[in-house]
């Protein structure tokens, strides 16, 4: 999901979208500790996406105070 596409969401989409992030990542994790992940660039870009989705979740808190 782009961020663009993320912008759409509201409060409740971009929870729904962090949690479906924080389980990819920590099924990443465990790919990567029992050596079954391959593309291992995948862990940065989920990283990534969750920090952009807390971001996206901060910012619609500031804007509604």
């Amino acid at each position: 999901m782009n961020l663009e596409e993320m912008r759409k969401l509201d409060q409740t989409g971009l929870q729904n979208e962090l949690n479906a992030l924080l389980k990819a990542h920590m099924g990443l994790r465990m790919q990567k500790a029992t050596q079954q992940l391959q593309n291992t660039s995948q862990l940065m870009k989920v990283r990534r996406d969750i920090a952009r989705v807390r971001t996206l979740i901060r910012q619609t808190v500031t804007q509604e105070s």
